[in-house]
């Protein structure tokens, strides 16, 4: 059996002999790279730390994370490690780590194997945004990448992932309306599909792609993505926009990735492995987390309708999270896109109060429930976009240099 050489992690909780004859075994029957000394000093003398070799059989690392970046031409980490040195959430950070280098992480009772992901076969720049959950804003920000691109004049394709995407990739074309959007629905297909709301909003081209599942580290049981990437790239655009969907990763190379992290975010443990994989985050919060591996922007977004309604209008909103701006002047005001029950009772609502314009995003209900109502009442639909906007910062400048830039 060819040989997969490891990273053994250690501590000063066992005694010497005893990790000694483990990594004996561990090397005839694999092959030890590396050592890495997680800290501990119960069973551990000063002078084993000044002479490991004669008492582990290897020279010894302090950092692991340093350990798991470097040449040593590993394929695996190797937790010989233990509480209280390494805790349960330190372990799990760990693994994140070494996944985002290609490691595997081995602890008793779990095995971690790295995402792959597969590269594109094109000339221009990719990049893509992620995000640690779903409605966090991903479709938001890539969109106003896209629009930002466009009114420069460089040409990009957004690829999106979704859990309502078509069977096979499906493009849609620039400035899609609602009129598209009905058939789709008629046609018993997902009308608000993130690439739709892409086309719709941000006016470029979108394909649309769909996942199932979702791992530890954003990885999809399956996915079409790769195959929607190629029918982009066919498309002859200068880049590509890889967008996520919840906390899944799309399984392909990107140039330059940007982390949406939500406001209850979790970033301990395996949390981190979207921001590693990130040059910049965009944190829709108050505060920027400590030690996050990236830079960070506070950011928020802002809802606004794609064009203003008619003065004296008798406005209703619906979206799937925080309300729209007071300054809309709503009759009635509903969160409920992603709760069908509760959103009949606010279109009722709507049609009591005589509203005569429903402002919607295109998410979840948005087509097949509230544009039906809307055309059944006689009102005009007007969409929302949720516009991303930075507290601390140029958000602009920020995504158009780190599109030049990768």
């Amino acid at each position: 059996m060819e040989r997969a050489p490891v990273i053994a992690l250690i501590d000063g909780e066992h005694h010497p002999a005893v990790v000694r004859d483990a990594l004996a075994r561990l090397d005839r029957e694999r092959g030890v790279a590396a050592v890495v000394f997680c800290g501990g000093e119960e069973k551990v003398p000063r002078q084993v730390l000044d002479d490991p070799v004669a008492h582990y059989g290897f020279p010894l690392e302090h950092d692991p994370e340093a350990a798991f970046r470097g040449g040593s031409g590993a394929l695996a980490v190797v937790d010989l490690a233990d509480e209280p040195i390494l805790p349960t959430p330190a372990k799990l950070r760990l693994a994140a780590y070494a996944l985002h280098n290609g490691l595997a992480y081995e602890s008793p009772g779990a095995t971690f194997t790295p995402p792959r992901y597969e590269q594109v076969d094109f000339p221009g720049r990719t990049v893509a945004v992620i995000g640690t959950g779903k409605r966090t804003g991903k479709t938001a920000v890539a969109g106003h990448w896209a629009t930002l691109l466009r009114e420069r004049g460089t040409s990009p394709v957004i690829v999106s992932m979704g859990r309502g995407g078509p069977p096979e990739p499906q493009l849609a074309e620039a400035g899609v309306g609602l009129e598209e959007l009905s058939e789709i629905a008629l046609g018993g297909r997902h009308a608000a599909s993130d690439y739709l709301e892409d086309a719709a909003i941000a006016g470029v081209p979108a394909v649309g792609c769909r996942r199932v599942g979702g791992g530890l580290v954003g990885e999809p049981f399956e996915s079409n993505v790769p195959a929607g990437a190629r029918l982009a790239a066919s498309l002859g655009p200068d880049t590509l926009i890889f967008e996520g969907s919840g906390s899944c990763i799309p399984p392909l190379e990107a140039d330059a990735t940007v982390c949406v992290v939500g406001r209850d975010a979790d970033l301990g443990g395996l949390g981190i492995y979207p921001l590693l994989r990130s040059r910049l985050a965009l944190v829709m919060g108050d505060e920027v987390p400590d030690g996050l591996p990236c830079p960070a922007l506070r950011c928020r977004l802002e809802p606004e309708p794609v064009e203003a309604p008619s003065p004296g209008s008798r406005v209703a909103v619906f979206t799937t999270g925080a309300p729209a701006n007071g300054s809309m002047d709503a009759v009635v005001a509903s969160t409920a896109l992603a709760r069908r029950a509760e959103l009949e009772h606010d279109l009722d609502h709507a049609a009591a109060e005589r509203c005569d314009v429903y402002l919607v995003e295109i998410k979840a209900a948005a087509i097949d429930t509230v544009a039906v109502r809307a055309k059944r009442e006689g009102a005009r639909v007007i969409f929302l976009r949720n516009h991303p906007v930075a507290l601390d910062g140029d958000l602009d400048l920020e995504l158009l240099d780190l599109h030049d830039s990768a």
